[in-house]
């Protein structure tokens, strides 16, 4: 007989994945792809979106013909701030635009110019910092004042989770968490588009908003909506927390999110990276950010560089030394503009003062982890449990170093594999009147 299970379309700007689970929310099977990059129309590097397309679709038709399951559903989840661009016949006319492109200073220029708000209004307005092209709303502007002719031929623009669900849906969906991840489409406290993208026309592009988790049913398989991936990652946590908690979820950035603080971003808070996201229900989730991830590969790097070690050395280092003085010795260098003191310029970390590679990587874990904390206290309110996701949540000194920070809060790892992907199950779930299945996690 075959086992009924769900699976997620896991889109990662390098890795993709399509995660299958059981109905008791087991991972079961895990397969990956690496989608090389090619260059857009400006030569810029993107997103082989061919290629990805190609890959999503078979994969779908792999997952229906498996001989071992029965599949009930297919969600997908992605990395924001990035639109394909469809015409009238529902194929792509563009690039998929990487959010790191630059955008043109005289387009930023003339953008802002025509607000008619400065552009910290404007920011606080739409809980975007402004990040270029990582607001993926100004991503469309720049097509209508840059490239006309390639703006006049987009019929929908889709952001990419909800690409994905469009290959096997054919429906297509605006959602919450891709509009509300810094894209400066949308207006917070109004609850609706902001006033420049209905004045611009943009809105015009856009498709249809939708709170429900399910897309369509196709042959008989729940397919979703899509989720930026961030905001799905809250979801297991959600589900398994009766108290409010503050979530980080690390990577190349740390992001903390806390979904129980209701106040509104406040000029001093964007000025250090906070933001905020949208969830499912387009309810707001305060947020802040750290490029932690980046600077600490850069930061281990250097490290194994200096005492000629191997790459991995630090996997070996599983008890953290008390917080010393000499900690305060630590300054990054790929944080200048970003983070709780953006106003600090990157600095070369000495590493001279170290007799060997663990000692400089004991300094750095404290290091990071103050830099996290000042973030963490920007959203904190009264939570007594953080939970940590992601890559670092597998590092013992990382977590050893936080709870020395936060000696009366609970530092808390799930053994849920695969967050994001799990938060596309639950999501999907909701939307299953079917199903009412208690979450059961291993």
């Amino acid at each position: 007989m075959k086992k009924p299970v769900y699976a997620v379309f896991d889109v990662g700007k390098t890795n993709k994945k399509v995660l299958v689970f059981d109905e008791h929310h087991h991972l079961v099977d895990e397969q990956q792809q690496v989608c090389l990059e090619t260059v857009d129309d400006d030569g810029f590097p993107c997103e082989t979106l061919p290629r990805l397309t190609q890959w999503v679709q078979q994969r779908w038709q792999l997952l229906r013909q498996h001989p071992d399951y029965a599949l009930c559903g297919v969600n997908f989840t992605a990395y924001g701030a990035s639109f394909v661009h469809l015409g009238p016949d529902g194929q792509p006319v563009a690039p998929l635009y990487n959010y790191l492109k630059p955008l043109p200073a005289d387009t930023a220029a003339q953008f802002y110019a025509a607000l008619g708000q400065s552009a910290e209004a404007f920011s606080l307005a739409t809980c975007s910092p402004r990040l270029g092209m990582l607001n993926s709303g100004l991503q469309l502007y720049w097509l209508k004042h840059a490239k006309p002719a390639l703006y006049a031929r987009i019929h929908t623009s889709l952001h990419l989770p909800q690409y994905l669900s469009y290959l096997i849906t054919g429906e297509k969906f605006s959602d919450y968490t891709s509009l509300g991840c810094h894209t400066g489409l949308w207006d917070f406290a109004q609850g609706r588009y902001h006033d420049w993208v209905r004045r611009e026309g943009i809105d015009r592009k856009l498709a249809p908003l939708t709170t429900d988790p399910v897309a369509s049913v196709v042959d008989g398989v729940l397919v979703g909506v899509g989720l930026h991936d961030s905001s799905a990652a809250v979801l297991p946590y959600a589900a398994q927390q009766a108290t409010p908690f503050l979530l980080v979820s690390t990577g190349t950035w740390a992001v903390v999110l806390n979904p129980f603080n209701a106040q509104p971003l406040t000029p001093e808070l964007l000025r250090r990276d906070g933001l905020r996201f949208l969830s499912p229900k387009g309810v707001p989730t305060l947020a802040a950010r750290v490029f932690l991830g980046r600077e600490h590969d850069y930061q281990v790097q250097r490290i194994v560089e200096h005492f000629g070690v191997q790459p991995d050395f630090y996997h070996s280092l599983l008890v953290a030394w008390p917080l010393a003085e000499a900690s305060g010795r630590f300054v990054p260098w790929c944080m200048a503009g970003t983070g709780p003191y953006p106003e600090r310029p990157a600095a070369a970390w000495d590493l001279t003062g170290f007799g060997t590679a663990g000692e400089a990587y004991q300094q750095l874990m404290h290091g990071l982890v103050r830099l996290l904390k000042t973030s963490i206290d920007l959203v904190r309110q009264a939570e007594d449990t953080i939970f940590v996701d992601g890559g670092f949540a597998r590092n013992p000194l990382f977590l050893q170093v936080l709870g020395m920070h936060y000696p009366a809060v609970a530092i808390r790892t799930l053994e849920v594999p695969q967050a994001t992907a799990l938060g596309g199950v639950l999501h999907l779930e909701q939307g299953d009147a079917r199903k009412k299945t208690s979450l059961i996690f291993s």
